[in-house]
């Protein structure tokens, strides 16, 4: 079954791979996108801005209670997890930090595949802690596709490795065959 959602998450080392990603991703593909990376709190940051120069999507930070839209780019706002509600609109939270962070993957992943089970797509990547690899592996168990950075290729192998040795059933892919998977699976 065809994802109908993708969550890139990643930390230490990611932001490069997400805007090659981004970059290179085909006009086709219109399903929703949503990035969960780390960032520091409480500081003004142009990420949204420098991603929306490296891709033909919209893209913005997102809003509580905002449904989501296809063909859309997604980032999660520093400081708030990011959760999925049952009328597929976001929920922000302010939770305790889950491994150190807020927004937390880990939180992102459980949620979203929760609730979309086999329609969502989880891609982690670089990273300097473990979050993410709790949450990745209980999207492959709700039969969700998982994919982790190329554990060679991260500029921060933790966060994929953690993922790849609790859980066996994601791929292990280098940058390019992520954006080669994304454009040949889901258009």
């Amino acid at each position: 079954m065809k994802p109908e959602l993708i969550i890139i998450g990643g930390s230490a080392g990611a932001f490069s791979t997400i805007l090659s990603i981004l970059n290179h991703l085909d006009k086709d593909i219109n399903i929703p996108i949503v990035i969960v990376l780390h960032r520091l709190k409480n500081t003004t940051s142009s990420f949204e801005a420098i991603l929306q120069k490296n891709t033909h999507y919209s893209v913005k930070e997102i809003e509580d209670k905002e449904k989501i839209q296809k063909s859309f780019i997604y980032t999660a706002p520093s400081d708030y997890h990011l959760l999925l509600e049952e009328d597929f609109c976001f929920s922000l939270d302010v939770s305790e930090m889950v491994n150190f962070s807020r927004p937390s993957i880990d939180v992102t992943f459980e949620s979203f595949s929760t609730i979309l089970k086999e329609k969502c797509c989880g891609i982690l990547l670089s990273g300097s802690n473990h979050d993410g690899a709790n949450g990745l592996k209980i999207m492959a168990e709700n039969n969700g596709k998982t994919i982790i950075q190329d554990c060679n290729e991260a500029e921060f192998d933790i966060m994929p490795k953690a993922a790849k040795t609790i859980c066996n059933k994601h791929q292990e892919l280098n940058t390019t065959n992520i954006i080669n998977t994304l454009n040949n699976e889901y258009r």
